[in-house]
């Protein structure tokens, strides 16, 4: 009791700053006008969402994806092991860097000349495209023919925060909504029981940049990623409380909401709204999203294609998850693996048994993930994207001058490889080109922004008007930048 007359004493306070006056109680343009500057991130437009900010809308045109499923890899796998063969770089081992490869580049630990470092897994092509695959993912090798790469990305960041940032945000600094979020924001979602935009970790850590790579940034907040897990409840705190009966927790929400939607008419903050939606649709995800996280009634061959163990919270957990959250009508399905960061510094930290070790864990659920997907009919229209948040040198890393004690590569910007499948991407393509070595995309390079562009025209909509009001100006998820990836179409 006393906390509600602390609360209630504290909005008859805040009722008489001249703040709150001026942005409320003004007349004309001027006031008006006024009172946006004062409400910061509140923009008037705003407003006029709704309770249902989750409610299904329509795109610029027909999605050839109605559903995403994005992989990332936190650390960044080698491109160079796993799926850009290059057979020249094998000669070169052993073999100080070129000095054109060194002058006036940025990295995050190579220092001096380092040596060159051939590849550590043995390629061979696959499928009827003759997709050149490593060893590495013998599992993904029976997909080959199902999977569109793209083997010219370049990013502008070399540190693992705000590369991260880049991809999934569109901007290296914290703010900007998440792809995920812009998803939900244009496409609402298709189920009313559960959130639009779902997250699953593994790795044992979060991502470098944190969960602000899944946040919703200056959109309203109904449309930031909802963070599930694997144990005890999927969501925190959806069980009711020892003591309290469903009943009393729906009138508590009840009578919440009936306060909250009263001050929203005295103050007009969108926000409130926000507020309002997320109590009730927690109040719903309480039946559903038990039912959805629960792979127990699965069949024992489906668990056993996607290499799941009963009890166990794991990457192959959370691909077979994805599926069923799709299968739900989730909008996007965001899937981070810790772990991928292959300097040489442990025999965990290496892109030799280290990245073997890693591939073994997520290669076969991959795999099955594809396979499960084309045998449900979802695969035509649902995105899967897998890559990491920039490549790795061709040559092997020195920290500080001294040569790691594993084979280990450095964070590299000027290339990498992010492949894709289904949801209208032409299947057994291989797009871009590096050089002989793997150091710079010598032929259709992609940057992060061409990737976004590419992934919001498959989801049915135009980059350049999926816009949002903020601070003044429209802003999109490309920023100023961003094509699309045409030849990758079907």
């Amino acid at each position: 009791m006393e906390k509600l007359l602390r609360e209630l004493e504290y909005r008859r306070v805040e009722e008489q700053t001249r703040r709150h006056f001026l942005k409320n109680m003004g007349f004309g343009l001027g006031a008006l006008g006024l009172g946006s500057l004062l409400g910061g991130c509140n923009e008037p437009n705003a407003t006029n969402h709704s309770a249902q900010e989750g409610a299904q809308k329509v795109p610029h045109f027909r999605p050839t994806a109605k559903r995403v499923i994005y992989i990332h890899m936190a650390g960044a796998p080698s491109q160079l092991e796993l799926f850009d063969y290059k057979p020249e770089l094998v000669k070169y081992d052993g073999v100080d860097c070129p000095a054109e490869f060194l002058e006036g580049k940025k990295f995050a630990f190579i220092q001096g000349v380092p040596k060159m470092l051939g590849p550590q897994g043995r390629f061979q092509q696959y499928g009827q495209s003759g997709a050149w695959m490593s060893d590495y993912v013998p599992y993904l090798q029976e997909v080959a023919d199902e999977l569109c790469f793209i083997k010219s990305m370049h990013t502008d960041q070399f540190n693992h925060a705000p590369a991260q940032l880049l991809m999934h945000t569109g901007g290296a600094r914290l703010g900007r909504p998440s792809l995920g979020s812009w998803a939900a924001y244009g496409l609402g979602s298709e189920n009313n029981n559960l959130p639009g935009f779902i997250v699953l970790t593994s790795g044992g850590k979060q991502p470098d940049a944190g969960k602000s790579i899944w946040g919703s940034g200056f959109l309203p907040s109904v449309y930031q990623g909802v963070q599930c897990r694997t144990g005890g409840d999927p969501v925190l705190y959806v069980s009711d409380p020892n003591g309290i009966s469903r009943d009393l927790r729906k009138n508590t929400i009840e009578a919440i909401n009936d306060i909250n939607r009263q001050t929203y008419e005295q103050v007009q903050d969108p926000e409130i709204l926000t507020r309002i939606s997320q109590y009730e649709m927690a109040f719903r995800m309480q039946m559903s999203v038990p039912e959805v996280m629960d792979v127990s009634k699965e069949p024992q061959y489906i668990r056993d294609m996607y290499g799941v163990k009963a009890g166990e919270g794991s990457f192959a957990m959370n691909c077979l998850l994805a599926r069923k959250l799709i299968e739900n009508d989730v909008r996007f399905v965001q899937l981070f693996d810790w772990g991928w960061d292959g300097h040489g510094t442990s025999a965990a930290d290496n892109v030799g048994g280290g990245l073997h070790e890693k591939c073994r864990q997520t290669d076969q659920p991959v795999a099955a993930l594809l396979q499960d997907l084309k045998m449900r009919g979802l695969l035509e229209d649902t995105l899967v994207v897998w890559g990491g948040e920039f490549g790795r040198t061709p040559m092997q890393e020195n920290r500080n001058g001294l040569v790691m004690p594993y084979m280990g590569r450095d964070h590299h910007l000027d290339a990498f490889t992010v492949w894709m499948a289904g949801g209208g991407v032409k299947p057994g393509y291989s797009h871009g080109e590096t050089d002989e070595l793997g150091y710079y995309g010598v032929k259709d390079r992609v940057h992060v922004h061409d990737l976004q562009a590419t992934i919001l025209h498959l989801m049915g909509f135009d980059h350049e008007k999926f816009t949002y009001p903020f601070q003044g100006r429209n802003f999109r998820l490309t920023d100023t930048e961003g094509k699309v990836i045409k030849p990758v179409i079907a």
